[in-house]
C-alpha cells in the first residue's frame, strides 16, 4: 500500500471525475492522500471533498504563492480550523523566491504565523521551499520544536540534512523520474530512507511517463518504480518504508 504524501486532490481539475481518478489510485495501491490547502476560500471544499471518503486526510494552511489571497485575519481563521477540524497537518505554508513580485517579507510573515501555530497544536507541516530552502531550515531552528516534510524538494544534500536534524523529512515526486534530475536522482539513491515520503502533487508535477499530461495519485507508482531501480531495492521495499513514515509523520491510521 502506498501514501500520497502531497495531493492537491480537490483541485477543480479532478471535479469532473474525481470518483475515477481515486478508482485508479485505489487499482494502482494508493490507498490513502494527504490534501493540504493553498487558500482560506479553499478550506471548505477541501473539507468536503476529504469527508467523502475515508483514505482523504486534510491539512489547512495558507501557501506562499498565493500572497494576493491572504489577509492577517485568515491566520486566526486557521487557529479555528485546526482547533475544530483536527487536520493531520498544517499546510501547504512556507516561502517562495521564484516567483516575481512575492513579498519576501509579507510571506515570512504567514509562514512564521503558521509555524506557531503548529508548534502550539503539535501538527507535522507540510512546506513549500522553492529557491528558499535555506530561509525555511532558518525559520523552524527560530520558531523551534516543529516536525513536517518540506514537499518537493529540490535543494542540496547538505540542506536535506539539516531537515532532517530539524525533524523534517523530504518529500520527492515527478521530478525525481526524469532523468536529468542528476541531483534529485543522487539524493533518492543516497538517502537514508527514513526521511522519504513519496507524492504526486497532483494534478501538478506529472512523471515522465505523462509528461505534460494532468497528474493523478494513482501514478504515485511511477516515482515509487524510479526511486526502487535508483536504490537497487524492491517497489514493496520503497513502498512499505515510505508509507510507515507517513503514518509515523501524519499520525495516520492504518490500512
Amino acid at each position: 500500500m502506498l501514501v500520497d504524501s502531497h495531493s492537491h486532490f480537490d483541485a477543480p481539475e479532478f471535479d469532473a471525475d474525481r470518483r475515477e481518478a481515486l478508482a485508479r489510485a485505489r487499482a494502482a495501491g494508493v490507498t490513502r492522500q494527504v490534501v493540504p490547502a493553498i487558500t482560506a476560500a479553499s478550506w471548505p471544499k477541501l473539507r468536503e471533498v476529504c469527508t467523502s471518503d475515508t483514505g482523504l486526510f486534510p491539512a489547512y494552511g495558507l501557501h506562499p504563492m498565493y500572497l494576493a489571497e491572504h489577509r492577517p485575519a485568515h491566520l486566526d481563521d486557521l487557529r479555528i480550523w485546526v482547533e475544530r477540524e483536527r487536520p493531520v497537518a498544517i499546510g501547504e505554508c512556507g516561502l517562495d523566491f521564484f516567483v516575481d513580485g512575492l513579498d519576501a517579507d509579507e510571506q515570512q510573515r504567514y509562514f512564521d504565523g503558521q509555524l506557531r501555530l503548529a508548534r502550539e497544536f503539535d501538527l507535522p507541516l507540510i512546506v513549500h521551499a522553492r529557491r528558499a530552502v535555506d530561509a525555511v531550515i532558518a525559520s523552524v531552528k527560530r520558531i523551534g520544536r516543529l516536525r513536517g516534510v518540506v514537499h518537493s524538494f529540490s535543494g542540496s544534500p547538505e540542506q536535506a540534512r539539516q531537515l532532517w536534524q530539524a525533524g523534517f523529512l523530504i518529500g520527492l515526486g515527478g521530478p525525481v523520474t526524469y532523468e536529468r534530475a542528476n541531483r534529485l536522482r543522487t539524493l533518492a539513491r543516497t538517502m537514508p530512507l527514513e526521511f522519504l515520503l513519496l507524492e504526486t502533487d497532483a494534478p501538478d508535477q506529472p512523471d515522465a511517463g505523462i509528461r505534460g499530461q494532468r497528474n493523478e495519485p494513482g501514478r504515485l507508482t511511477a516515482v515509487r518504480d524510479v526511486i526502487a531501480e535508483l536504490r537497487a531495492q524492491s517497489p514493496d521495499e520503497i513502498a512499505a518504508a515510505t508509507t510507515r513514515n507517513a503514518e509515523r509523520l501524519f499520525s495516520l491510521p492504518s490500512d
